[in-house]
């Protein structure tokens, strides 16, 4: 039985007609069958190819072979999306490499910590007089507070302590609207 297995070009050759149509056979193969000879023929010729892709875009050896392995690895998975009437097999193949590459590229492309980043560092210990000032600001608050009627009050501290907005305090106090909006804001007006 004579060998199937098209012949390799030489490097920077392009396939014939023939060698790119038995490609796109092997690799439907791979797909209806899961065809590991298949598989294996497309291996061998693509994946020091797309090694070599991929180094000649600045990978260095070790992240050029990784990647490699991992595209053949998704060619295999992949292979039933393959339409040969949309790409070639090579098309097809190195887009995946090529795409898997910028992957791998903004994974790795950030830039290092700066220590001294201010979003980085912890916040400042408050100033002293900043802490005088909120305690005098609180006992003022605390003041007005006292003297505000029961009803009042409550309405306040369900708005301001519990975030609640003036229609979801008039809906569980089961209060008009406007009665919590004018008790609320009464002081806020002048």
């Amino acid at each position: 039985m004579p060998d199937k297995r098209p012949e390799t070009p030489p490097a920077g050759e392009m396939l014939s007609a023939e060698q790119r149509e038995r490609f796109s056979d092997l690799l439907e193969a791979v797909a209806r069958h899961q065809d590991r000879s298949a598989y294996g023929e497309i291996f061998g010729y693509y994946a020091p190819r797309v090694k070599s892709y991929l180094m000649r875009l600045g990978s260095d050896d070790a992240a050029a072979e990784e990647i490699a392995q991992d595209v053949m690895v998704t060619v295999w998975r992949k292979a039933s999306l393959f339409d040969r009437s949309q790409a070639s097999v090579s098309t097809w193949i190195f887009r995946i490499a090529r795409n898997r590459r910028i992957d791998v590229f903004r994974r790795t492309k950030k830039p290092p910590l700066d220590p001294e980043e201010p979003l980085v560092l912890p916040a400042a210990a408050p100033a002293p007089e900043a802490g005088v000032e909120a305690l005098d600001l609180e006992a003022q608050v605390r003041g007005a507070m006292s003297g505000l009627p029961e009803e009042q009050l409550q309405m306040i501290q369900l708005a301001f302590y519990e975030g609640l907005t003036h229609r979801e305090i008039s809906e569980q106090l089961d209060l008009p609207l406007g009665t919590v909006k004018s008790r609320i804001d009464w002081r806020f007006k002048e």
